[in-house]
């Protein structure tokens, strides 16, 4: 079995791993680097493939999948979730990104329509090579790869989550033995704190500061952050009217779709009842002058309505801006995090509401991930991908020290056999 690396090595961007054996050619994600310009893998020919498989929908994993599509493609396989996701967001980024990206709708519908559902844990054929699917816990759909050729096993988690949420399950961490292991690792040098504990507080300073006659932003991921927000609520009893907004609205009806995806339906389907959905732009001018807790994309604050509610509530120290999502530096949330400024148009707005950012990341911590690790049968070998600012070879470098296993942080365009 040959693995070869087209991105996501040494960075958090633009995931695509090759896996070829029993003679087969398979994809392992194909995504994009969500910077001012998006940047792709490198490249494969889509002749030269028998197959795709996209994780999850993050476009960091799948964004840049319809380069195959330009001509009929390749079969691309997923769960149905996933590929119900992975539109709406591909949708989104042609319609704000159409200019730097090198395909269009045309691509997108014709990569769908090579889309194939694939349940978890059910065996895939191709050609000499099983694939199957597992559960990441990571967000609804998501999935990790088990693949299976010339004698050799090889696991791909993607982006993974072994603790339970709200919204999800942890990961399926019943891999068997393995010959090779391809792990993330974003957070290889930070653990998150406990995760009720987090729940508790968030919920607590919401109600503190619309108590007070304030309103609060939640700026969230329309995938699954806003959703989990959502629940953390409804589970906690809180009695004020929670507000919702922009993309996260449609998702609500997809995940609606599939709640059988849900760790719990039931307070899912109970959080939807609760919420009051944003129609027309004049409820944004009416809702943001209430106490109330409203939960909007973008979670960095780098468009949707979210913009909007935080250039409204800035000037108010009697409002807040709770942020619960990863804060890339650069992005607007970054900024009024770190440096209590809000930049909207250009213009620099100084921040009087309070801020404060809550962890509910939907990623392993550090101790996670050297569990997953430490807990593998076998002696496989360690590719870790998926990790910015030296993670990546900080975690292979634990598994080399602490395990003992072959550990590799690769760089793109390396090339490994098993």
């Amino acid at each position: 079995m040959r693995i070869r690396f087209l991105g996501g090595t040494g960075e958090v961007g633009r995931s695509a791993i090759l896996v070829e054996g029993g003679g087969a050619r398979v994809l392992l994600d194909y995504g994009v680097m969500l910077d001012d310009e998006p940047g792709f893998p490198m490249h494969v020919p889509p002749r030269e493939l028998d197959a795709i498989v996209i994780t999850h929908a993050h476009l960091d994993h799948s964004g840049a999948a319809p380069v195959f599509y330009i001509g009929r493609g390749v079969p691309i396989y997923a769960t149905a979730l996933t590929f119900e996701l992975t539109e709406l967001l591909l949708r989104d980024f042609i319609n704000l990104s159409g200019y730097y990206i090198p395909f269009e709708f045309l691509e997108l519908q014709n990569m769908l329509s090579r889309a194939t559902y694939l349940p978890y844990g059910k065996p895939l054929r191709i050609k000499g090579m099983t694939i199957k699917l597992l559960r990441a816990g990571h967000i609804p759909g998501s999935a990790q790869v088990l693949v299976e050729a010339d004698g050799k096993r090889l696991l791909y988690t993607g982006d993974i989550n072994p603790v339970d949420t709200r919204l999800l399950k942890g990961a399926d961490l019943d891999y068997g033995e393995l010959d090779a292991i391809i792990i993330e690792s974003t957070y290889a040098d930070q653990d998150h704190p406990n995760r009720l504990e987090v729940e508790r507080e968030l919920v607590s300073r919401i109600e503190e500061v619309i108590e007070a006659g304030g309103t609060v932003l939640v700026p969230a991921f329309a995938v699954a952050r806003a959703q989990e927000v959502a629940c953390i609520l409804t589970a906690h009893g809180f009695p004020y009217d929670v507000v919702m907004d922009g993309m996260a609205r449609r998702v609500n009806l997809i995940f609606m779709n599939h709640l059988y995806e849900l760790r719990d339906p039931d307070l899912f389907m109970s959080a939807m009842d609760d919420i009051l959905l944003v129609v027309k732009r004049r409820d944004r001018k009416r809702f943001v002058k209430r106490p109330c807790v409203i939960i909007s994309p973008a979670g960095m604050l780098k468009g949707g309505p979210a913009a909007y509610y935080a250039m409204r509530l800035a000037g108010s120290s009697k409002n807040a801006i709770f942020l619960v999502s990863y804060q890339i530096p650069g992005t607007p949330g970054y900024e009024l995090l770190e440096n209590k400024i809000y930049v909207v148009n250009g213009k620099v707005q100084e921040v009087k509401a309070q801020v404060e950012r809550f962890d509910l990341s939907s990623h392993a911590g550090m101790s996670d991930l050297h569990s997953i690790l430490a807990k593998l049968e076998g002696s496989p070998r360690v590719f870790v991908v998926h990790g910015a600012e030296g993670n990546c070879e900080r975690l292979a470098m634990w598994a080399r020290d602490e395990l003992g296993l072959e550990a590799i942080a690769p760089e793109a365009g390396s090339t490994f056999s098993i």
